[in-house]
């Protein structure tokens, strides 16, 4: 899922101080999961908003909203009049979820209202830790589902560095070495053959070095 992490409240107020009517906004999927932006944040950002406002004087009127997903316009759709009836949307969505607002409403002011974090998963109860980088060109398949890319700190496709100690990473103590963890793996599934391969150098062209990107599905467009 994308995990997200909320702005503090001085910062929320600076980006939002000139308005009179806000409508904060949030998103029913990944940052609900995510502690970040479902509608008890809503409730918990918006308040805090208007108690911000009343104590720096600013006539800042605060309404609630949310949505199932924001980077869909199906659901954008269900917010059309309340949208409408504001002067700006503070989005509790991931960066997508923004930028879907501001393309489909283009003379409202949209504003993030979260820091997008990475794409993750839920270790331990608060505790979101980062598994994909989202490259375009996946290799789980060559390191028994672990992922060199977003792991390992040097990025490395062919490994381990000589800079482990005690099957942790040199770059963070904290960290379990990557390649530790992707040996491990691969022996349990009978697949250590794998890291006799050399493997080639990563084509980044399907990530953002391409630039922006677009996945195109024919058998599904009308």
């Amino acid at each position: 899922m994308i995990v997200a992490q909320r702005k503090t409240i001085p910062d929320l107020l600076a980006i939002v101080e000139k308005h009179r009517k806000l409508l904060v906004l949030g998103c029913g999927t990944c940052v609900t999961v995510c502690l970040a932006g479902g509608q008890r944040e809503v409730s918990i950002i918006s308040s805090a908003l208007r108690m911000a406002a009343k104590l720096k004087g600013l006539p800042l009127e605060v309404e609630e909203g949310t949505i199932e997903r924001q980077c869909d316009n199906v659901f954008l759709e269900q917010a059309a009049d309340t949208i409408k009836n504001h002067d700006a949307v503070l989005s509790l969505g991931c960066g997508a979820g923004v930028q879907a607002l501001a393309e489909r409403y283009s003379g409202k002011p949209v504003y993030a209202g979260l820091d997008t974090a990475f794409i993750g998963i839920l270790e331990e109860r608060g505790v979101w830790a980062e598994k994909c980088a989202a490259c375009g060109a996946c290799m789980l398949h060559l390191y028994g589902g672990i992922c060199p890319v977003t792991r390992c700190a040097k990025h490395m496709l062919n490994g381990p560095c000589s800079g482990s100690r005690e099957d942790h990473c040199e770059v963070d103590s904290a960290r379990p070495c990557a390649w530790q963890l992707i040996y491990e793996r691969l022996k349990s599934i009978g697949q250590l053959d794998e890291l006799k391969k050399t493997k080639p150098p990563k084509n980044w062209r399907p990530s953002l070095a391409g630039g922006c990107r677009t996945i195109v599905r024919e058998d599904h467009r009308v």
